[in-house]
């Protein structure tokens, strides 16, 4: 729908060939999640991945951000030739239309809960106590719309000591427990990866939370809040850690690239350099792995053949594999391993990954065209659905690109309001 109150020539949002750049999908088919309404008014990732999750799914995502800035992750990660777009943004902004609306002044209120009324999800990642600042609590929420489901994300939750408190992926990494176990023995913990995983532990529950609470709602017709710490996401990954200290008192330590309940377990260079990954987590493993070695003796009840004598000679097996493993090639080991069925694969870097058949046939590299800069490859959906697969129809959309689309058709504001809105800039 084009818009009336552009003052100029010049593409702005809303305009039909900003909208264009982002309507790239036909969708041919109805996905489960189409006729669901999503506000996504967080930022970063805690939380709108979540709406990235179930946008992927055919729900109708709106990411309503501030006017002038935008999202902050607009401007997080690798610059683009799109002044308002990094990678991550491109990435992780997908399949989203972008909705200005300034939260702190007033009519801006009254207008998202116009829009509250018309949803069926809202998602927000602030601290607490942000939204209710706002006059946008739950009082006022669920009076709008009593079917809203309302997932709450923040670094320690909506309750407890500390929900006050500032959080990141990297904090919760650290509070949750997990950092404690990332590196080498004696040595400073490192981070688990370079990349948030908190964040997206933290979203996946949500969208599993919002799911249970549609179906809640299905059958009541009341909304719910989900409330997830980033710290409670990183926590719950940790198998057996807290069974183990609440009977034992056991603290578990950093292992490297090993595991204490198994051996050879981890990460061994190549001849020509390069790194593989092996598992070996049950008798019947190693056997097959002292197979693939030309060494069968090693699986004997006289040497290594059981768990508890592997454990007792830690250094001993893994020296062992350490040598062979880097008298080949990387080629080489893998084929002998996987030709007797060992546990094994190649650690892979992006380079790896995007030559990789498996991640080309599975659809786990998705390519979009965006203007300005050609093909983007991103992460494709998981799951897969054999009847309803999800897909990635746009990537991060312009800053307002639906605002206009918004408020003129959803809302029903007239063009003499939307321009007045604008000038206000409160849109």
């Amino acid at each position: 729908m084009s818009d009336p109150t552009a003052q100029d020539d010049t593409p702005r949002p809303g305009d039909p060939e900003l909208a264009a750049q982002h309507e790239t999908d036909p969708e041919p088919a109805k996905l489960p999640l189409s006729g669901i309404r999503v506000i996504d008014l967080g930022t970063f990732l805690a939380g709108p991945h979540a709406a990235s999750t179930l946008g992927e799914f055919g729900a109708e995502v709106l990411k309503v951000e501030h006017p002038i800035a935008g999202d902050p992750m607009r401007r997080f990660g690798t610059p683009t030739k799109r002044h308002d777009a990094t990678l991550v943004w491109l990435s992780e902004a997908r399949n989203r239309k972008s909705v200005t609306l300034d939260l702190h002044q007033a009519e801006g209120v009254q207008l998202f809960l116009r829009l509250v009324e018309k949803s069926d999800v809202l998602i927000e990642n602030f601290r607490p106590g942000t939204m209710e600042e706002w006059g946008l609590g739950w009082p006022e929420l669920s009076a709008a719309n009593p079917r809203l489901v309302y997932l709450r994300v923040s670094g320690y939750g909506q309750t407890g000591p500390y929900r006050h408190r500032s959080g990141f992926a990297h904090i919760a990494h650290a509070f949750g427990g997990l950092s404690y176990l990332a590196g080498f023995p004696g040595e400073t913990p490192v981070l688990p990866g370079t990349v948030p995983l908190g964040d997206y532990f933290s979203s996946l529950y949500g969208a599993i939370g919002i799911m249970m609470a549609l179906r809640h709602c299905e059958k009541t017709g009341r909304g719910q809040i989900i409330d997830v710490g980033i710290y409670e996401a990183v926590f719950r990954q940790l198998d057996e850690i807290a069974a183990s200290y609440g009977l034992f008192g056991k603290v578990r330590e950093r292992e490297g690239a090993g595991s204490f309940v198994a051996v050879p377990h981890g990460h061994f260079r190549t001849q020509d350099d390069k790194w593989i990954a092996i598992a070996c987590t049950t008798d019947k493993m190693f056997e097959r792995l002292a197979a693939a070695m030309a060494r069968p003796e090693l699986a004997s009840s006289a040497l290594y053949g059981e768990q508890r004598k592997r454990l007792a000679a830690r250094n001993e097996v893994n020296q062992i594999v350490i040598e062979w493993v880097g008298s080949l090639p990387r080629t080489e080991v893998l084929n002998r391993c996987l030709d007797k069925e060992v546990p094994i694969g190649k650690l892979n870097s992006i380079a790896d990954i995007f030559e990789d058949e498996h991640f080309q046939a599975r659809g786990n590299l998705v390519t979009l065209e965006e203007p300005g800069l050609g093909a983007v490859v991103v992460p494709g959906v998981t799951p897969t659905l054999s009847a309803t697969p999800g897909r990635v129809h746009s990537l991060g959309p312009t800053l307002g690109n639906a605002t206009y689309e918004v408020m003129r058709e959803l809302l029903g504001i007239s063009a003499d309001d939307i321009k007045r809105l604008r000038q206000r800039k409160i849109i």
